[in-house]
């Protein structure tokens, strides 16, 4: 049962990084493994949007793909991920944005996960344990390259 979590200070408000991580089309461009996303629906409830999203992942020979409904959540500034169907037995993720001064941060990412099969556990659990500590650095090269580097101070 890996668990990953990790608070990460980036100099981009809550809003921008919410942005960012909420445009999950985009995630082919950019993010560690993740060689295609299609959402399948989408549905506005309010403020709040709720997306049902196939994501393929890759590693070598080995693909992937499962689906995950996506909960965006703007005035909280948190984005919930539940797993419906593919490889896993279970996953969980939630990122929250918490301010921490005028113009960052914390960028909060917790993921819980278990792959259905111990074979696949073996070939791509290391290699996904090793992405997601490249996800919050993605993110923010992302965020640099989208909204301008800020300087540190």
């Amino acid at each position: 049962m890996p668990k990953f979590e990790n608070v990460r200070r980036v100099r981009h408000s809550p809003e921008n990084m919410f942005q960012l991580v909420a445009d999950i089309e985009r995630y082919p461009e950019f993010l560690p493994l993740c060689e295609k996303l299609v959402i399948r629906s989408r549905r506005e409830r309010g403020e709040k949007s709720l997306l049902v999203a196939d994501m393929t992942v890759g590693y070598n020979v080995i693909r992937e793909t499962f689906t995950s409904q996506v909960l965006l959540s703007p005035e909280d500034n948190a984005i919930d991920v539940k797993y419906i169907d593919g490889p896993f037995r279970y996953l969980h993720n939630r990122w929250n944005f918490e301010p921490d001064d005028a113009d960052g941060c914390q960028v909060r990412f917790f993921i819980d996960y278990e792959f259905r099969s111990i074979a696949l556990g073996l070939l791509m659990g290391s290699m996904f344990d090793r992405a997601f500590r490249m996800f919050a650095e993605a993110f923010e090269r992302r965020a640099d390259r989208i909204y301008g580097e800020k300087p540190t101070g």
